[in-house]
């Protein structure tokens, strides 16, 4: 999905997601890419899971809250140990989440590196929790 353009497919996907037991969240926030990824690509694939989601469970998506910052490789290009160096302060939050219970929402995990830099900028801009949801966990390198 992510590299084909298979954008139909996010619609199927997060009405499997939305099956889980999801805790109650104030906001639904996709891990965000970089400007200039997003337009080589086109589209977010997580930010389009994020939007069928946040319909399905009727929870607000905020997708203007989180933004890549800092350009970064591929993480698929990169070592496992050099994902956590690769990813860090490459997020930023650009609104008040203060106390707020959010869902990350993400596509792969494979070493945790960008959803613990996601989830580690989002509580310190003030987020009570943050709960990761994913569509697959992949095993490292």
């Amino acid at each position: 999905m992510k590299f084909n353009g298979v954008k139909r497919l996010s619609g199927p996907l997060s009405l499997m997601l939305s099956e889980l037991p999801i805790p109650k969240a104030d906001g639904i926030i996709p891990v965000p890419l970089h400007p200039n990824r997003l337009y080589k690509r086109e589209f977010n694939q997580t930010a389009s899971i994020s939007r069928h989601l946040s319909k399905n469970l009727k929870i607000p998506l905020m997708i203007d809250v989180l933004k890549k910052i800092k350009e970064t490789p591929p993480q698929t290009d990169v070592s496992g140990k050099e994902r956590f160096k690769n990813i860090r302060n490459a997020f930023k939050v650009c609104r008040e989440i203060n106390g707020m219970n959010l869902l990350l929402i993400d596509d792969v995990i494979t070493t945790g590196a960008t959803i613990r830099e996601c989830s580690k900028v989002l509580i310190k801009a003030g987020a009570k929790s943050v709960v990761v949801i994913a569509l697959a966990r992949s095993m490292p390198r």
